[in-house]
C-alpha cells in the first residue's frame, strides 16, 4: 500500500528536475522490513516525456515512527513517457552517505546540469561537465592466446543538451575497438574500428527506450585502404525486472546501408541488416550478454559472448570488471571482415 506522506516526504527531500515527475513510495514497516528494499515510482504527470532524475538518497518513515534513509540501486533509469511510471528501488543506507537534495526548479536543475565539475590531479586541474557523460558500450582490455592477441575498446555516450525540450533526447557516441597482435614481434597495434555515432533515444513505455540514430564504421586509414560504411538505424531495448536486482534485456536493431561504400560495397554480405543483444545479470553481480548478427541470404554472420563479475564483490575495493569475450563469424575487424575468426579472450573491464 501507499501512502500520501510518503510521496510528500519525497518531495520535500529531492523533487526531480522535470517539474511533472511525482515520486511515490511504499512505506516500510520497520527498518528490517526495509532491508529487502523500498520500491519508489516516479511518476510523469505531464505532456511530454522526463527524465525522472531521481536522487541517489532519499528520507522515510517507517510505519513503527522509525526515520530511514535508502539509497537508491544503481541501475539504468530510463525516461518516463507522458502518463507513465518508472519503478525504481531503493535500500537502507548509512545517514552519513550524502544530504537529500532540497527542492529546486526546472530552470535550477538545468543550470546545475551544466555544471562544470573540476579536479586537481598530478598533471594539473581538469574539468568538464561530466554528468553527460554515459557508459555505452563495454571498456575493457581482453587477451587471448596465439593470433587472438588482445582486444581493447573505448567507448561512452555524451548528452550535448539537457533540458525539457526535444534535445533532450540527442546523443553522441564513440567507439574505439583495437586489435594489439601481442603473438608478433614487437607487438603492433594491426587494426583499429572506429565508429562515432549520432542517435535520438525516447522513452515508449515502463522499462523500454528507442532510439534512431547514423553509424559511420572505419578503419581510419587513407584513401588507398580506407574501408568505411555508414548506416542508419533504430533500436529498441526492453528491460525485465526478474527480482532481488536480477534483469533481463533484449534489444533488437535494423539498418539500412546509405552513401558510397568503397571497398565495402558487399560488407552487407557479412553484417547483414538486423543484430539481436540478449542479456541477464544482476546488479553488483554476476552478467552475460549475447549479440548476434548476419545475413540469412548468405549464412554469412558472428555472435560475440560477454561474461563480466565485479570485483568489488572479491574484497580488496577494486573497481573493475573480470571481464571475458568471444567470438566468432565475419566482420570483428573491418579491415579483414571476409576472413572468418573464432577468438576468445580474458581480462578487465571499466564498464560492462
Amino acid at each position: 500500500m501507499r501512502f500520501a506522506f510518503a510521496t510528500f516526504a519525497l518531495s520535500c527531500v529531492a523533487a526531480p528536475a522535470a517539474a511533472q515527475i511525482r515520486p511515490v513510495a511504499d512505506q516500510p514497516a520497520s527498518a528490517d522490513a526495509a532491508q529487502a528494499g523500498v520500491d519508489v515510482l516516479f511518476v510523469n504527470d505531464g505532456t511530454a516525456a522526463a527524465d525522472p532524475k531521481p536522487p541517489e538518497t532519499i528520507e522515510v518513515t517507517a510505519a513503527d515512527g522509525t526515520r530511514l534513509r535508502l539509497l537508491r540501486d544503481t541501475v539504468p533509469v530510463p525516461f518516463v513517457a507522458a502518463g507513465g511510471f518508472t519503478r525504481l528501488r531503493y535500500r537502507p543506507a548509512p545517514l552519513d552517505l550524502a544530504e537529500a537534495a532540497r527542492p529546486t526548479t526546472p530552470q535550477q536543475d538545468e543550470i546545475a546540469a551544466s555544471r562544470e565539475d573540476v579536479v586537481l590531479g598530478s598533471a594539473g586541474t581538469a574539468s568538464g561537465i561530466l554528468d553527460r557523460f554515459a557508459p555505452y558500450r563495454p571498456v575493457y582490455g581482453a587477451f587471448g592466446t596465439g593470433d587472438s592477441g588482445g582486444k581493447l575498446q573505448l567507448s561512452f555516450a555524451f548528452q550535448p543538451f539537457e533540458t525539457n525540450g526535444a534535445l533532450n533526447g540527442l546523443r553522441l557516441a564513440w567507439t574505439q575497438t583495437m586489435f594489439w597482435r601481442i603473438d608478433l614481434p614487437s607487438g603492433p597495434v594491426q587494426s583499429t574500428n572506429y565508429s562515432p555515432e549520432v542517435f535520438y533515444e525516447v522513452p515508449l513505455a515502463q522499462d523500454s527506450v528507442a532510439a534512431i540514430g547514423y553509424a559511420h564504421d572505419s578503419n581510419g586509414r587513407g584513401p588507398a585502404g580506407s574501408i568505411d560504411v555508414n548506416r542508419v538505424y533504430a533500436r529498441i531495448a526492453h528491460r525485465f525486472d526478474l527480482g532481488d536486482r536480477w534483469y533481463a534485456e533484449v534489444a533488437p536493431q535494423a539498418w539500412f546501408y546509405v552513401g558510397a561504400r568503397g571497398r565495402t560495397r558487399d560488407l552487407d554480405r557479412y553484417w547483414g541488416y538486423t543484430s539481436l543483444a540478449a542479456s541477464i545479470g544482476q546488479t553488483d553481480g554476476v552478467k552475460l550478454m549475447l549479440t548476434g548478427r548476419g545475413n540469412p541470404g548468405t549464412g554469412k554472420g558472428a555472435a560475440e559472448l560477454f561474461a563480466s563479475y565485479p570485483m568489488a564483490r572479491l574484497g580488496g575495493g577494486l573497481g573493475l570488471y573480470i571481464f571475458g569475450q568471444g567470438f566468432t563469424g565475419f566482420g570483428e575487424v573491418l579491415d579483414d571482415y571476409r576472413q572468418r575468426d573464432s577468438h576468445v579472450r580474458l581480462g578487465v573491464a571499466l564498464t560492462r
